[in-house]
């Protein structure tokens, strides 16, 4: 399987040894040759190979080299990529299905979209370096709040379809009834219907989709989903519908478009319980359906069930105002099989620039465009009436359905494709109509002239347009409450003011582009340019994700390509690109293996076996895929305790679904007995479901479809260098063997390639998932090619064992293979320091701020150890770098040890120190003002300063408050 190139022969003969360029894979890959000789002294081996034969166990590797083809230059591939891009057809879309055009600003596409201060940050766990980002999540959590009028509202989730399917598990769970069913009106966005129905099967929730004005609370519901304004644009008063499901014991979740409660009542105001829907048209692209940034919004009292994350405000330790996560105990690492959601992530850099779009605009602002828009929308219908058209409703906001009477489909489309512009076909004699913040008086006339017939128009747009006309028919529904009064909201509307704050912002957070960030099983390599530069071409980034096949070939080769090298290097027979998150693409996994049993008459399987160290994800996935959870034991050397896997296989041998495990493990070891414990789930009947986090171990060395996997799902933010975005946005594909091929995910809107009525459905809202950012991949696997792919894997290897060797002395590994190396990761052991100098594991993660470096993965899969990636993008120069600050550490908890320094307050203890607290006029500890803000010689070239000193997380989650502060709190301590 190739990722074929018309130019793949002369592209080959342009690489470095014939000509002058250096081949992409030596920018990727940070160590010199020389550097990689030097870590395999230190590790008493003379070759690279020497390192994969001590590591990689003989049984499982691949004995061919990856068949993709030659590698590319950054330039060749570009003009390759751009080649295919050009196959996509850029049309007007009037389309709508809550995917609207929009207008990104400059100053935030330059400055968030495009730029790596902001893309490769991490999740913000470790908050004092990540302030930035946290403020930025706190406006579109206040943001939400003001539009949707209520209490609460979380930092985003994947999209609209799936924070409606959240919401309706949310419901189900609060629900104090017995009740079964989930009332979803027909008016809501198909797929969205689709989504919620595929979360509901597994469930045992019965999904009654119907017309909510007709609709009787006959029998127990325990929630409804209604749309706002409903999908043909029809805006309907839903109060006495809202007190009839309440009456019977419902919880209801409106999906709302946010830009029309700029003008509309808010849900809050009418009885809403929950409030859905996507940021996309506050400055996204349409990007083909993704990524973009769902909102989700209840009230105060559901706090604790809120899906995905909370940014919350608290203080430091100098009672400064401060933010971070808010109450993390319900999350999947904390909760596992009990979380409230899988959903580990969200689209933190799609809700920073939504954010920051209202920002931009304010309240004024925004409102303006909302009446634009709506005010075109009106002349739109008054000129087609005057055509003889008859329009579905009176009242919208800037959708309309128009019946076409006499004058035929193919007739009306043939002209808008004409014209290159896309409807919205609704059905044989009905087309939808969406303007949004793109569309002019030009686009009207257009409009007008393809409803004409032919025929002259009586009328220009410009005649018809009538400015009194802005709020013409949403008298009744007219908001009246204000929104973005926070200062936040109403002082950054110049340019200058606004690349102002950003930078602000930027600089409170640690990125790659300050040092690397060795987070395991996270995998922060390097996001080149020449990778991310596709995501902005208008060719990928302004296509509506309903567009019609014949216009989106561009977009069908690279799926096709990506998919093909995907298979290629794991080995399986087919690859789906829907799930838009690594806790997804879980999920989606597990339900085909799911679907795979039913379709034998086997649905009395339903256990899932997953090891104790497994990423949270894994329980909280199964028991959304509607298994229950058996946990096996792990031994001393971190591996699956094969005993415990064949007593409980076979104890449940009847039940057996799957089996969850991660290779290489989470303990950072390739396990020996990986077939075994394959062969083991096999022979009692069950699937073996891979989670892929690892997979940077693995790719060209070895393929989990060869040597015993079904289904395994890959992070293309982690292996194949999409950026995590400050937490988002990710990716999550499935490859799976070929026999559950038939059971990949399906589109109830867009037919793609196979579909098969064995699907499980679809598990996001649109039909390849976040697909303007899969350019990004192609890109490195065409750079890098076979050989660069598999020489990153072991340089992986190499660097990960570099360090642990390097500290071995001082932080002794916990985990090592047989022969005494590890994969990709490291596991060192802090434990021991709690006992000897009082120093928690926390201690060393905020004190590696002083020194300029975000903590590795802390007390996972361990509680009390650091878990070290340091990938194969960290030149040595950098892994020395965060070594000697590892090994600086604990010199300095020596001290603390012999008893030289107090055990209270130390470096410590005291980390991270702020620029403030150096400069203070009273220094109270007995160190010096230089051992604390310099400690290492490069923090003098160039030191990151953490903008805040340690968080007191506890005060935060007794005093939740996730919004905007007033300005006050700023110039004055929390008490």
């Amino acid at each position: 399987m190739v990722i074929y190139s018309p130019h793949a022969e002369s592209v080959s003969q342009q690489q470095p040894g014939i000509g002058t360029a250096i081949a992409f894979k030596q920018r990727h890959i940070g160590p010199s040759a020389d550097e990689v000789q030097e870590m395999l002294k230190m590790l008493g081996l003379s070759t690279l190979d020497a390192l994969i034969d001590q590591t990689v166990p003989q049984a499982i590797r691949q004995n061919l080299a990856l068949n993709l083809g030659a590698e590319r230059s950054e330039h060749a591939a570009l003009a390759e990529l751009k080649e295919i891009a050009s196959k996509n057809q850029v049309f007007r879309s009037f389309i709508g299905m809550g995917y609207h055009d929009c207008i990104t600003p400059p100053v935030i596409q330059r400055n968030i979209l495009e730029n790596p201060g902001w893309y490769t940050a991490y999740t913000p766990y470790q908050p004092e370096i990540a302030q930035g980002r946290l403020e930025a999540l706190l406006n579109f959590q206040t943001t939400i709040i003001d539009l949707t009028g209520l209490e609460i509202a979380n930092a985003s989730l994947l999209d609209e379809a799936t924070a409606a399917a959240e919401a309706m598990s949310m419901s189900y769970g609060l629900c104090k009834s017995k009740a079964k069913a989930f009332f979803v009106s027909s008016t809501c966005h198909p797929q969205t219907i689709d989504v919620v129905q595929t979360r509901a099967r597994p469930l045992g929730i019965d999904v009654i989709v119907s017309d909510h004005q007709t609709f009787v609370f006959d029998q127990p519901v325990f929630g409804v989903l209604l749309q706002y304004p409903a999908t043909d644009g029809t805006i309907y008063d839903y109060r006495n519908f809202i007190e009839q499901a309440h009456a019977a014991g419902a919880l209801v979740t409106v999906a709302a478009d946010p830009l029309s409660l700029c003008l509309l009542t808010p849900p809050g105001e009418f009885g809403a319980d929950i409030a859905i829907g996507s940021t996309q048209r506050f400055g996204i692209p349409l990007g083909y359906g993704g990524p973009h940034a769902a909102y989700f919004a209840t009230k105060e009292e559901y706090k604790r069930q809120v899906p995905g994350r909370i940014v919350g405000v608290s203080k430091d330790i100098h009672g400064k105002p401060a933010l971070r996560l808010a109450l993390q105990t319900r999350e999947q690492h904390i909760r596992r099989d009990k979380a409230t959601s899988n959903i580990c992530t969200a689209q933190v850099l799609l809700a920073v620039m939504a954010s920051m779009y209202a920002v931009y605009h304010g309240p004024a602002g925004l409102k303006s465009i909302a009446q634009n828009i709506h005010a075109l929308t009106v002349t739109l219908a008054a000129g087609l009436k005057q055509l003889g058209y008859s329009i579905g409703s009176e009242v919208f906001f800037d959708t309309i359905k128009v019946e076409l009477g006499t004058r035929r489909l193919e007739d009306i489309l043939e002209a808008a494709q004409a014209d290159r512009i896309n409807l919205r076909t609704i059905d044989a004699n009905t087309v939808g109509i969406s303007l949004d913040e793109t569309t002019t008086l030009q686009d009207l006339q257009d409009l007008f002239e393809i409803f004409a017939d032919g025929d002259e128009l009586p009328f220009t747009a410009e005649e018809l347009a009538n400015p009194k006309s802005k709020i013409q028919n949403l008298k009744s529904f007219a908001r009246t409450s204000s929104y973005l009064t926070h200062p936040v909201f109403n002082r950054y509307h110049s340019e200058t003011e606004l690349l102002r704050y950003l930078h602000r912002l930027q600089a409170k957070d640690l990125s790659l582009t300050t040092s690397m960030i060795p987070l395991g099983s996270c995998t922060m390599k390097l996001n080149a340019t020449a990778e991310m530069m596709p995501v902005s071409w208008p060719e990928f980034s302004k296509i509506h994700p309903f567009a019609p096949r014949s216009q989106t070939r561009g977009y069908q080769i690279l799926f096709e390509q990506l998919e093909s090298a995907l298979a290629e290097i794991t080995g399986f027979a087919g690859i789906s690109l829907q799930p838009n998150a690594g806790s997804q693409g879980e999920y989606s996994g597990l339900l085909v293996i799911r679907k795979y049993h039913e379709s034998r008459g086997e649905s009395h399987r339903n256990v899932c076996l997953i090891p104790q160290s497994a990423h949270g994800t894994n329980p909280a996935s199964a028991v959304m895929a509607g298994m229950k959870v058996v946990a096996i034991a792990c031994d001393r050397q971190g591996n699956v305790d094969l005993a415990d896997l064949k007593a409980k296989a076979e104890k449940h041998g009847h039940e057996l679904a799957a089996l969850m495990v991660t290779y290489p493990s989470t303990h950072g070891v390739f396990e020996e007995q990986i077939e075994e414990i394959c062969t083991v789930v096999h022979a009692c009947g069950g699937q073996v479901y891979m989670d892929g986090a690892n997979m940077n171990a693995q790719v060209g060395l070895c393929r989990p479809g060869d040597f015993g996997a079904d289904v395994c799902h890959l992070n293309l933010h982690k292996t194949f260098c999409i950026p995590h975005g400050g937490g988002g946005p990710g990716m999550g594909p499935i490859g799976v063997a070929s026999h559950l091929v038939p059971y990949l995910p399906s589109h109830s809107v867009v037919q793609m390639d196979d579909t098969n009525p064995k699907s499980i459905g679809a598990v996001a809202a649109a039909p390849w998932g976040s697909a303007s950012i899969l350019p990004i991949s192609w890109m490195y696997i065409a750079m890098m090619g076979a050989v660069g792919l598999t020489e990153a894997t072991k340089v992986a290897i190499l660097n990960a064992n570099y360090i642990a060797r390097r500290l071995e002395p001082y932080y002794p590994s916990l985990y090592k293979g047989k022969t005494g190396f590890v994969a990709h990761e490291c596991i060192i052991d802090l434990r021991s320091l709690k006992k000897t100098a009082q120093i928690e594991v926390d201690d060393i993660a905020k004190r590696l701020m002083d020194y300029g470096f975000h903590a590795p993965t802390v007390s996972w899969p361990v509680a009390g150890t650091m878990m070290v990636e340091p990938t194969e993008s960290e030149s040595k120069q950098e892994l020395d770098r965060f070594c000697e600050a590892m090994i600086a550490i604990r010199q300095e908890i020596a001290e603390i040890e012999s008893g030289q320094v107090d055990s209270e307050n130390n470096l410590l203890k005291n980390a991270p120190h702020t620029a403030e607290s150096l400069i203070a006029s009273e220094w109270h500890h007995p160190y010096s003002r230089e051992q604390a803000a310099y400690p290492a010689p490069w923090t003098r070239e160039h030191k990151f300063w953490p903008a805040i000193g340690r968080i007191d997380n506890a005060y935060g989650d007794r005093n939740l408050i996730c919004s905007c502060l007033p300005i006050e709190a700023y110039t004055q301590d929390l008490k």
